[in-house]
């Protein structure tokens, strides 16, 4: 048999500026020999022809560069989220309406046993304001620790006995990370990792868990076939020894479809330690495990009220929110990662924090100067348009959260930080204009695992109710379709592996049932995906 299949496909958008477009892509040991006419692949020598993708459509491999496992880990427990949403096995799960559903659904969950209870994807923004309470999640149980994980991800309910299994349920608690009730005690909302890290244990959520489940990469993987991911990050790990024996054993498996990217989360260490660390898991990465970078949280969700904003604050006048990271940690993990060479990438929703981290930033490389390092800032929501030209001249990239207008960005409106700011969330057309890198993402589980209907997202702008939220930041296609394969790629320092159909590249194509760049932009998500290709290896969608 020939070591050379020359793929056929009706269309192939290459994202090479040399050349855009072909017909066909002529694979070697996983690598793309080139993209051309059939006639001058064959000079490549003796192959054969697949025309499996003769009526579809290729371009590259799609690239998820803020996602996290725990998208397939949590798929063992209870989605109570607010929007209907499938499974790594295309099962429609129903969202939940209101907070007596969430009970119900967590109650059945329960079953009246022993074991601790624990739902996910929940978020009272939709709720009219109710707050859920430990008296809401005692109607689950009085007996069993039972607990209910934000959207977000930056926010925990627990029940009375949770919290008292974690040492909460006591008075004279004085932190913004415990609300608390007309009693004095704890209403059982955990508000950041500090608070939150106590009870899950208790709830049968444990952080390492979701990284190096060998159930949940599995899932994560199936998650991204269907959705034409080759490439995906978990941003967010604490790869420790288990996790990684984990991740090195499952993604070695011939038929695990995608290369994970996982980052070290800066969280219960010291910057000098993570660093260390960081750049130690470089010598056990492999081709679909890409190790040391490390991840920095710098503030908590905006509509958690958990973000740190600038003035005038919260629209709805919520207190500010909380560091996640104290400042003087930032400004040592960057200058230590800038001297061992270490990517960093950091969580900043709100525009205070941003500020802190750019601060930071050009400390550090006054400090400590590096050229080309590819520090990003994720999600970075607030910017504005005086921060994008720092971004731009720290040599920073970002990677935005477009997903925000469709699920939140009713909320943002008219709750959490008022019409101006929510027209300018995401601020993707500025990005462009200003010159910095951009991708976008889905923080999945936060939202669906989905590339393309975030690029439909920064195209389009459209909240839940149909308002166009800010149509002056939506951006073109064709700039959408590159911040979800080199735009991401770049983001991950993979542009020189990833993100093209181009010769020296990895096989990495999304294949698609029709062309999203001659469907209208408001049918972009509705494009069917048929599969993937990684590393030359072929997988449809379950």
């Amino acid at each position: 048999m020939p070591d050379i299949t020359i793929y056929r496909a009706r269309r192939i958008l290459t994202m090479n500026p040399s050349r855009p477009e072909a017909t066909h892509v002529a694979v070697r040991d996983g690598r793309i020999l080139g993209a051309g006419p059939l006639d001058e692949l064959t000079g490549w020598g003796a192959h054969a022809l697949d025309e499996r993708f003769a009526k579809q459509v290729l371009m590259p491999g799609l690239v998820e560069g803020h996602s996290h496992l725990m998208a397939g880990s949590l798929w063992r427990h209870t989605y109570c989220g607010w929007f209907d949403v499938h499974d790594h096995e295309a099962r429609l799960w129903p969202g939940a309406k209101s907070l007596d559903a969430v009970v119900a659904a967590l109650a059945q969950a329960a079953g009246g046993g022993d074991a601790p209870v624990l739902g996910w994807g929940f978020d009272p923004i939709y709720f009219g304001g109710r707050r859920c309470t430990r008296a809401d999640l005692d109607r689950v149980s009085a007996t069993c620790p039972v607990g209910v994980l934000h959207a977000s991800g930056h926010i925990l309910n627990v029940n009375s006995v949770a919290l008292e299994r974690a040492g909460f349920l006591r008075t004279g608690i004085d932190h913004p990370a415990f609300p608390l009730g007309a009693d004095g005690l704890p209403t059982g909302e955990l508000k950041c990792p500090e608070a939150m890290l106590p009870a899950f244990e208790h709830v049968g959520l444990d952080r390492g868990f979701l990284s190096g489940d060998e159930f949940g990469i599995r899932a994560f993987g199936k998650l991204c076939a269907r959705a034409g991911v080759t490439t995906a990050t978990d941003l967010a790990a604490t790869l420790n020894e288990p996790q990684l024996a984990s991740l090195l054993a499952v993604t070695g498996e011939a038929d695990y479809p995608v290369r994970v990217v996982p980052l070290l989360r800066l969280f219960g260490m010291t910057p000098a330690a993570a660093v260390e660390q960081a750049v130690a898991l470089r010598a056990r990465q492999t081709d679909r495990l890409r190790l040391g970078r490390i991840k920095v949280v710098a503030d908590g969700s905006i509509q958690g009220f958990s973000a740190r904003l600038r003035w005038p604050g919260y629209y709805n006048g919520a207190p500010n929110g909380l560091w996640y990271t104290p400042p003087e940690t930032v400004q040592q993990c960057y200058a230590l990662a800038l001297r061992a060479g270490v990517q960093v990438h950091t969580h900043t929703n709100g525009d205070e924090a941003t500020d802190m981290a750019l601060d930071c930033m050009a400390r550090a490389l006054a400090d400590a100067p590096r050229a080309d390092h590819r520090f990003v800032l994720q999600h970075v929501q607030l910017a504005s348009t005086a921060q994008f030209r720092r971004i731009k001249a720290l040599g920073l990239g970002v990677n935005l959260f477009a997903n925000h207008h469709y699920y939140w960005g009713d909320q943002h409106r008219t709750l959490t930080v008022g019409p101006e700011r929510a027209e300018r969330m995401n601020a993707c057309a500025t990005a462009l204009r200003e010159g910095v890198p951009l991708a976008i993402h889905s923080d999945a589980p936060i939202t669906p695992l989905g590339p393309l209907f975030t690029a439909w997202c920064a195209v389009n702008r459209l909240t839940a109710s149909g308002h166009v939220l800010g149509a002056n930041e939506r951006i073109g296609m064709a700039d959408a379709l590159r911040a979800i394969t080199l735009g991401a790629a770049w983001s991950l320092g993979l542009d020189d592996e990833i993100g093209s159909i181009e010769c020296g590249k990895r096989a990495d194509f999304c294949v698609l049932d029709d062309d999203p760049t001659a469907v209208p932009p408001q049918a972009l998500k509705d494009v069917p995906v048929w599969g993937t290709v990684q590393g030359g290896r072929v997988f449809a969608a379950g």
